[in-house]
C-alpha cells in the first residue's frame, strides 16, 4: 500500500493498526517512494522482558527490591573460639 506523507501524517494511528497487521505502507513524496513503514520483529531482550513481566504478574512472585540482603533481624552472637558453622559442616562430612 501507498501512502503520501500528507496522508501518513493526517492518518497516522490507521496505518499504524495496519502495520500491525502485517501489512507493509510505503510513504510517497510527490509520488516517489522514499520510505517504508513495516512491522518490527521482537528481539530476544524484548521477548525476555515479556517474559519476566509475565512472571512478575504472578499473585505468588514478589520482585526483589535490589541491593544484597540486610542479613538476620537477630544475628546469634558469636564470641572467639566459637565454633564456625563451616567447621561444623566440615567435621560432619568426614
Amino acid at each position: 500500500m501507498e501512502v503520501s506523507i500528507r496522508e501518513m501524517k493526517n492518518r497516522l494511528s490507521k496505518y499504524l493498526k495496519l502495520v500491525r497487521t502485517g501489512k507493509d505502507v510505503v510513504i510517497t513524496d510527490r509520488g516517489k517512494p522514499v520510505a517504508r513503514l513495516t512491522l518490527v520483529e521482537p528481539t530476544a531482550k524484548d521477548e525476555e522482558a515479556q517474559a519476566i513481566r509475565r512472571i512478575n504478574a504472578l499473585p505468588w512472585v514478589r520482585p526483589g527490591k535490589g541491593g544484597k540482603p540486610k542479613g538476620a533481624k537477630n544475628p546469634i552472637p558469636w564470641k572467639p573460639g566459637d565454633k564456625l558453622a563451616s567447621d561444623m559442616v566440615i567435621e560432619d562430612r568426614n
